[in-house]
Parts: structure tokens; sequence; C-alpha cells
């Protein structure tokens, strides 16, 4: 950041705050009214939901983020200055998303931006971190295909927690496969990579919904899940609604075992809902709080202490909490705050000691590899890991996807990877 982008913001300081109000009320998790961010400081914005529909994701996600910045604080800051931050409740609402996204970079003039849980979110403020080539951390797993300069999308693929998944799933059980999932983008594409890694390793996907967002009743769905009699079932359902499946499955009497990219590693259902429920539900995750190391359980215990009152410690938390640490070594290589600078430094490439284990981004995409494993639930709901490898974000470079030579804003779908083979 220049000196003449400080100057600005204290400006229009007056302005931030009559924005806020018009909000509807911006407050913190202590019920106080975020005024703005330091205009003298460095500062980041984190607009993840802490009420409404995504609130149980998206709590985690904010407060693993404030912790890595108060690490980073404690520790000196990024290049001797301390960073602010400004975080008002998006509230999982997206036109409020994009209000935010506005006033953060209009009056906020933030150095870095995290921001939302959903894929709709991310396409609902992309155009204006576009417009404003704004830097952009995504950290939740997500459908791939992003190919953005201003974006920087790290949480695993669904073409990574996928391909750790499936296959291992046809190798345990069969090749015929029933895929559920959201009726969004997610979901949808989510099942297009499905149908392609199944055709991968000789599979086949014998049947196919996709389920509104609101829906909470499943009979029909497991009645058709009975009478196609896969050898296993794909479930990419999201949200409370969703959940509401397991409980439903385990009633009906339904045992086809179960694969998800979406379920345990982020709502934590293996918690919230009781046992047997989740028996035989196999999750392709890059992080779940339950993995066994040394740094992983220390990073647990950390966030438990800073956040006494919280569920669980997600997947998309631990995505955000080392996607800081990806930022702040991005600013120490550039040796600035400013942006477009920060962006050539990281597509240098950038290793990271993340509680999942060590990672790193890749220059070309944006995107990291990841430590992918395929997690168990037992009929105890207890948890074990198998089948752990590393998998890059190959999709990406299949079609073409390179950043460091080519300023893009593309969203390629599956769709792409035929065209390229």
């Amino acid at each position: 950041m220049t000196g003449d982008g400080r100057s600005r913001r204290s400006v229009l300081a007056a302005a931030s705050v009559g924005a806020l109000s018009a909000l509807g009320g911006c407050v913190d998790e202590g019920g106080v009214l975020s005024l703005g961010a330091d205009p003298e400081k460095p500062t980041v914005a984190i607009l993840e939901d802490r009420s409404q529909t995504f609130a149980l994701t998206g709590t985690p996600k904010y407060r693993a983020t404030k912790l890595a910045v108060e690490e980073i604080n404690r520790d000196g800051g990024i290049l001797g200055q301390e960073i602010d931050v400004f975080a008002p409740d998006p509230q999982s609402d997206n036109m409020r998303y994009q209000d935010l996204t506005r006033h953060a970079i209009y009056q906020e003039d933030v150095d870095a931006l995290w921001a939302g849980y959903s894929s709709a979110t991310r396409e609902a403020i992309r155009p204006i971190v576009n417009d404003h080539e704004q830097l952009y951390f995504y950290t939740t797993q997500y459908e791939g295909g992003v190919c953005d300069r201003s974006v920087f999308p790290l949480g695993a693929t669904a073409r990574q927690q996928l391909g750790a998944v499936v296959p291992y799933l046809i190798e345990e059980y069969g090749d015929e496969i029933y895929t559920v999932a959201a009726d969004y983008n997610f979901g949808q594409l989510s099942g297009d990579w499905v149908r392609i890694i199944a055709e991968e390793h000789g599979a086949e996907v014998v049947g196919e919904e996709y389920v509104p967002l609101d829906e909470s009743q499943f009979g029909s769905t497991i009645n058709r899940i009975q009478s196609a009699d896969p050898d296993f079932m794909m479930s990419m359902l999201v949200g409370q609604d969703h959940s509401a499946f397991y409980e439903q499955r385990l009633a009906s009497g339904l045992e086809v075992p179960v694969g998800t990219s979406t379920n345990m590693a982020q709502a934590y259902e293996h918690l919230r809902i009781d046992p047997p429920a989740l028996k035989d539900v196999y999750a392709g995750v890059n992080y779940m709080e339950e993995l066994p190391t040394d740094r992983n359980e220390a990073f647990v215990e950390r966030y438990h202490d800073r956040w006494d009152d919280d569920g669980y410690l997600n997947q998309e938390a631990q995505n955000n909490y080392f996607s800081v640490y990806v930022y702040k070594k991005g600013v120490e290589r550039a040796g600035t705050f400013d942006q477009a600078a920060v962006i050539d430094a990281l597509e240098e490439g950038i290793e990271v000691e993340a509680p999942e284990g060590d990672i790193a981004l890749d220059p070309a995409t944006h995107h990291m590899e990841h430590n992918m494993r395929v997690a168990h639930a037992d009929e105890n709901h207890e948890i074990t890991f198998d089948a752990e490898r590393k998998i890059e974000p190959a999709f990406l470079h299949d079609v073409g996807c390179d950043l460091t030579s080519e300023d893009e804003q593309t969203q390629y779908e599956p769709d792409a990877f035929y065209e390229e083979a």
C-alpha cells in the first residue's frame, strides 16, 4: 500500500461509518458495531458468515483467520507492522456480501480479502474483486476451475477430494455409483467430476439426483437408491437441511456405503448426529480436526484455547488459517503490501507448514497441492484415515491455465477436461 492509499482511507473514514450503519449493523462477535479499520495500519477483510444459513461453517473460518492474524501480530506483524482487521458479518446474504466487498475495497482500502463459504458467494463478489484487482483468498473446498489473476482458491478442489475418495471406494466396494448432490453449481459440477473419475476407473454412475438446498425430506431419494442397488453412493449434500439425509438413511435401513466431499470435514455431522447414522461414510478430505499429528494437535489446542465455545475446527477453518501465513510470506517476499507485487511474489511459489502437513502453492493456477486422505466414520462415529497422498490441482494445468504468463478471469468446467483430453 502507498502513503496515498492510507491518506485516501483517512479521508473516507466518515463515509465508512455511514455506509456500515446503512448495511444494517455490522456487528462483531462481542456485539460491538465495527466502525472500520485503522487507516494507518495494513488491513485485511474477513467476510465470513457468523449468522444465518452458513454460520455453522463460516464461524470457524472467521475465528481461524483471526487466530492467525493475532499470532502474527504477537510475533511482530508483517514487515514490522501490526495487521488490522475489518470483519463485519455478511449474514449468509450474497447481496450483503457485495455491499461489504465494495465497502472493504472503497472505504477500508483493504490489502487482502478473505470472503465466503459458498461458490455462489464467490461468484457474486468476483466481478467486484476483478474490477479492482483486489487480492482475494477463497478457502472453501469447491468445484474447481477458477483461473483468475486476483483470486487464490486455496481449498481442495472437487477433483482433489473426489480423486481421493471415489477410486478408493471403487476398489473397496465395486463399480456402480449413485450420486446425490446439492442443486447448484458446486453440486452439479461435482456430479460431473464423479462421472469423469468413475469412467477413468472403469466404473459407472447408475443414478444421480440434484436436491434443492432447502429440502430436508429424503424418503423418495432413499427409495430410488434402494431400487438402483448401487455398490456405493456419492453425497455432495450441503447445509443444515441436507444433514437430515443421514438420520433418514439410518431409519430406512439403507446400508449402502457413502462417499462424500462435503460431509463431516465441514459441518461435522459425525459429531452433531447420533451414531450410527454416519456409519461407513467416507470423506475425501485435506483436513479434519481429528488428524492425529503433533502439529495438528497443537493447532487444535491453540484454536480451542482462543475460542472455548467453538464446536469444531472444520476443514475450511484450517484453510483460512494457513492461507494467512501464505499471505504473510508473499508480502515479505515482495517487501511491500502493494497487491500486484504480492500477487507476483505468490506466483513464485510458496511453501507452508499447515496443520494438514507441508503443502505448496501452485504458481500457475493459484491453487494448493493438498495432503488428501480418506476419512472413515465407524458405527460409533470414530474417525480413521487412510490412503494419504499429495494431489496437485492438475485439472487447471490440463486446460492450460497459467496465470504466470497470461491473466485470466475464467472458471473452467469439467467439460473442458474432455475438450483437452
